[in-house]
């Protein structure tokens, strides 16, 4: 079977975004994949965090995968440091990538901004410490969103370095998983931004982890324009904010856009936003009383998260033994 891998930072505040653009396809992919999911907590490190919140978090996104639908006894969920193959190997790597393509990384460039000689070396290295993510396990595909799929480049890049540089075929090249049309979805408070977990303002998000009356609430103060929902697609790509709302909706609902701009071309705003949030309770809601639920529960989470280390660490431990060998390190 064909192996997945994939993970999501616990930088706290899972929204929206996070659910459909990523850990909602996951729950699709246990039928036909070997999945490994990760709480890529050594990532997160590139930028400061607090201890006690950064524990939290890595139970946060747990509690999500689980509460969604990832199954734990079906697929491999573990938190990136409990593995140290994920550290040794990004360095065996590091050794074999050329600086010129970490310098075409533009998500370096875009978030070290005009502090590039400030900013740490773990953000630099973070695309080798990915593919190490990816092939320490032999991934043969990635679910990637558009942010990261230079960094999967980068990925199949080094994977083939490795097997040249020895002579050999050890690591596959992976693949990117596509899922059809991606989900982009905006900012409540601006149609025109994405919708991010780093945004001041909470309501420019739906957080998986908020009760129905925040759901609502916030749907209902989301930003909108004057006039009646669009009648076409090509109306609501020149108006940001109806095209946002709409788009969640046809994502939730499991519609296309078009049919969901037909179902409501013309009406108000206030009767859509009330749809809007009731099917956003139904879907959300459901979800995070579950995650709640699981977050009472730290001995469980964590029972989780040593069993998915135990079935990583019997994956991981193999190839980097073999990695070793490849590149001729001695282990007594």
């Amino acid at each position: 079977m064909n192996r997945i891998f994939s993970g999501v930072q616990p930088t706290g505040n899972l929204h929206l975004g996070n659910y459909l653009g990523a850990i909602r396809n996951w729950v699709a992919l246990q039928r036909d994949f070997e999945c490994i999911f990760c709480i890529v907590d050594l990532h997160a490190l590139t930028i400061p965090q607090d201890p006690h919140e950064l524990r939290q978090h890595t139970r946060e996104v747990t509690a999500a995968y689980v509460a969604a639908g990832i199954d734990p006894d079906a697929c491999t969920i573990f938190n990136q440091s409990t593995v140290p193959g994920h550290s040794e190997l990004a360095w065996l790597l590091g050794t074999l990538t050329p600086l010129g393509w970490l310098n075409r990384m533009t998500q370096f460039k875009e978030k070290a901004g005009k502090q590039r000689d400030n900013a740490g070396l773990g953000l630099y290295a973070y695309p080798v410490l990915m593919a190490a993510d990816i092939l320490l396990y032999q991934a043969t595909h990635v679910p990637v969103g558009e942010d990261q799929k230079q960094h999967l480049e980068l990925a199949r890049d080094i994977a083939g370095a490795f097997n040249r540089q020895f002579g050999v075929e050890f690591f596959p090249l992976p693949e990117p998983q596509i899922f059809g049309a991606a989900t982009r979805i905006m900012s409540l408070r601006d149609g025109t931004k994405k919708m991010s977990k780093s945004d001041t303002s909470d309501y420019s998000r739906l957080n998986m982890t908020d009760d129905a009356d925040t759901i609502a609430l916030k749907i209902r103060k989301a930003k909108t324009d004057p006039l009646p929902l669009p009648a076409t697609v090509e109306e609501a790509d020149s108006r940001p904010e109806a095209a946002n709302l709409l788009d969640i909706y046809a994502a939730l609902s499991d519609q296309s856009r078009a049919a969901t701009i037909a179902a409501f071309a013309g009406r108000n705003f206030s009767e859509f936003k009330q749809e809007l949030a009731d099917l956003a309770v139904e879907v959300l809601g459901r979800i995070g009383g579950e995650m709640r639920r699981l977050l009472a529960e730290p001995a469980y989470i964590d029972a989780i998260l040593r069993r998915g280390t135990e079935r990583a660490q019997g994956v991981a431990g193999p190839v980097l033994a073999q990695v070793f060998d490849i590149m001729g390190l001695l282990r007594p």
